[in-house]
């Protein structure tokens, strides 16, 4: 009998397959060894040691009357295809945010915007490199390190790369802690990092106003973007179920189980599509180096921003720069690597609250960026 017959596996293992399996490896090591985003990170390497194994069960083997279905295209198709797992994602991440913090400080909302910048320069970008509209929206939504945003936009504009943007988008989220602050130190000077910014930690915001916020932001979203409302309406709903004060199990079961068992599943998951066939190829190594240019220009379009708006503030009104770079939609990462860094430059300065506002307008403004280009990006192509 020949050697293949008995071992197919080692047989038909070729160095691609060598390679993903290496990637599953780091990426697990960057999960428990660093810490970054364990709960993302390890199942999506774990699947992808379980998919580059050659004839996994995990994977429909086959064909015909002897076709056998895997266990993960079975949850692609149920989860990803029909974009359940994010959507639930939005739910979860919606309970746990508390816009309370953006009440106090509505301006920095608008890093929301400013720190969407990036999509747009990588758009054009990877548009030069030869991917078509569909694509490079695609892959600009990475720079917005939000990974539903980036799997519903992929799934729907150029499903063929739902693979790489994916872990790109997750792999970054996660890096957050790694990719931000050189970038922040560049642009700023250390005068400039040490700016103290006022609060008003006393200034209460009515639990009306936090009730009709999820309601009318859904409202304005669906009337000015309808085909945001997916992500936009499950997110704020996430939101509503927190905030109206009667389900507090529900908003603590969303918070926890819900975003935990979906975060396993829609991790897994993702793996399926890192086989070696379609992921080492040179478009793949592409859209990884024109993710990470989103991610990076995002950051500097917060922080750029933030010391414009710095010209027209009196001393004692500045915005500390740092914070505009908390534009991006990692919540709460970036706020947390934000506030660190104010306290390394100085341990009294407390960013907590104002970088978590804008981390709050980031969630909002990828969402609804996301949605813009669901609706736009299909009318030029």
């Amino acid at each position: 009998m020949e050697f293949s017959t008995l071992m197919p596996a080692i047989a038909f293992m070729t160095w691609k397959h060598l390679v993903m399996i290496g990637v599953g490896l780091i990426l697990i090591w960057l999960a428990i060894k660093k810490q970054y985003e364990p709960t993302l990170l390890l199942p999506i390497g774990f699947g992808a040691i379980l998919v580059n194994i050659p004839f996994t069960a995990v994977l429909t083997q086959g064909s015909g009357a002897t076709e056998v279905v895997g266990a993960l295209d079975v949850l692609r198709d149920a989860g990803i295809h029909t974009e359940l797992f994010p959507l639930l994602i939005f739910i979860a991440i919606g309970a746990m945010i508390d816009f309370s913090p953006l009440f106090q400080k509505p301006s920095l909302l608008l890093f929301g915007a400013a720190a969407q910048f990036g999509i747009f320069i990588t758009m054009i970008l990877a548009v030069c490199c030869g991917f078509n509209l569909n694509e490079a929206a695609s892959i600009g939504i990475i720079g917005a390190a939000d990974g539903p945003t980036s799997i519903i936009v992929s799934q729907q504009l150029a499903p063929n790369l739902l693979g790489p943007i994916s872990v790109a988008a997750y792999s970054y989220m996660s890096l957050v802690p790694i990719i931000q602050p050189p970038v922040i130190r560049m642009l700023t000077t250390k005068k400039e990092r040490m700016i103290r910014m006022k609060t008003d930690a006393n200034k209460k915001v009515s639990r009306t106003t936090l009730i009709l916020f999820p309601i009318i932001i859904t409202l304005l979203a669906g009337l000015i973007a309808p085909s945001s409302l997916a992500l936009i309406g499950f997110l704020m709903f996430g939101n509503l179920i927190r905030e109206c004060g009667v389900l507090n199990s529900m908003s603590q079961t969303a918070q926890k189980e819900l975003a935990n068992l979906v975060t396993i599943l829609l991790g897994i998951t993702i793996a399926s599509t890192m086989t070696a066939k379609e992921f080492v190829e040179w478009h793949t190594i592409m859209i990884l180096c024109l993710g990470i240019f989103a991610f990076v220009f995002d950051t500097a379009g917060g922080v750029l921003f933030a010391k414009f708006l710095n010209l027209f503030y009196k001393e004692g009104n500045k915005i500390n720069p740092m914070v505009g770079a908390c534009g991006i939609s990692a919540f709460p990462m970036s706020a947390r690597v934000i506030h660190g860094m104010g306290l390394k430059e100085d341990p009294n300065n407390y960013l907590l609250m104002p970088a978590i506002s804008a981390n709050v307008g980031g969630q909002i403004g990828s969402v609804i960026v996301g949605g813009l280009i669901l609706m736009l990006v299909p009318l030029f192509v």
